[in-house]
């Protein structure tokens, strides 16, 4: 898969694909529990912070704030491409939806309140299709 820099060819292949359960955002002063699989990671100044299945963080006794779902941008977008976080972020702020945005090598996930996927979803589709 070719790496976009373009933005409006970033857009229009949005492709957002959700994924299945609820996930939090956790910190823990040393390694990951034991039986938790993080689906990212940062180290803070705080402690290492993270992304994991909800269901995990509850059997491991960790704390955390917000229930998210995670949507996955399928484009290949360049790390130093411009605007993408802007226009997906934007649109969703339009409709209410807050993103936490996570920028991977490949791909941009989102995180979105729980209960909010399937908007979010068929607001990035639209603003896909408009790019087209």
């Amino acid at each position: 898969m070719a790496v976009v820099r373009d933005l409006n060819q970033m857009l229009a292949q949005l492709r957002p694909q959700r994924h299945p359960g609820r996930y939090v955002f956790t910190t823990v002063t040393g390694p990951p529990p034991a039986g938790v699989r993080p689906v990212m990671t940062f180290t803070e100044d705080e402690g290492l912070t993270l992304i994991i299945g909800q269901d995990e963080a509850d059997a491991a006794g960790l704390a955390y704030d917000t229930v998210t779902e995670w949507i996955t941008l399928t484009v290949h977008s360049a790390l130093d491409g411009t605007g993408l976080t802007a226009a997906v972020s934007g649109t969703l702020a339009e409709a209410g939806i807050s993103a936490n945005m996570v920028a991977a090598a490949c791909h941009d996930h989102l995180f979105v309140p729980a209960g909010t996927a399937s908007e979010a979803v068929r607001l990035l589709e639209d603003l896909a299709r408009r790019h087209r």
